[in-house]
């Protein structure tokens, strides 16, 4: 089964070492570039405004970054924050994985919305309203799980005399 496959050890790691690195690519590309992402602006105005302002080349980027590394990043931490949910929580680990399985299409879905915007192929930016979020509520609450699990693993692990 897959939540067991993502409940492994060498799977976490790998999914949180994927996760942390694509996290840190955003912040260094997008000043490199000069770029505002959209993903953090829910407000449809705002998102249009910051369209608007995008150079060309900055909305060829975005694109870009939008198509790998936004479609990436939910496949990384989703399989993080599941994983961590079935290993450190077996018992409620569906229940606990659900906020993580919602948000990946939610991130998907406004990811699709910002490239078509940026294309100027189709405006649905007012579906960002919604989809913005509910995604980073879906992302701190997977994320907020995960933290826990970890520290509960930590500290089982002390309590048995397992301090590396």
């Amino acid at each position: 089964m897959l939540t067991k496959k993502l409940s492994e050890s060498k799977i976490l790691w790998l999914s949180f070492t994927a996760t942390v690195l694509i996290t840190l690519a955003f912040p260094v590309i997008t000043l490199q570039l000069g770029l505002v992402l959209l993903d953090g602006i829910s407000d449809p105005s705002e998102a249009r405004a910051a369209i608007s302002s995008m150079t060309v080349y900055q909305r060829h980027f975005h694109i870009w970054i939008t198509a790998t590394l936004d479609v990436a990043y939910p496949a990384a931490y989703g399989a993080l924050f599941i994983g961590s949910a079935y290993r450190f929580f077996p018992s409620k680990g569906l229940l606990l994985s659900l906020p993580a399985l919602l948000c990946i299409p939610v991130d998907l879905g406004e990811g699709a919305v910002q490239v078509l915007a940026l294309m100027g192929a189709l405006d649905l930016i007012n579906l960002k309203a919604f989809l913005t979020p509910l995604k980073l509520l879906l992302f701190v609450s997977g994320f907020l799980i995960t933290v826990a699990g970890w520290i509960k693993w930590a500290i089982n692990r002390e309590s048995r005399g397992q301090v590396p």
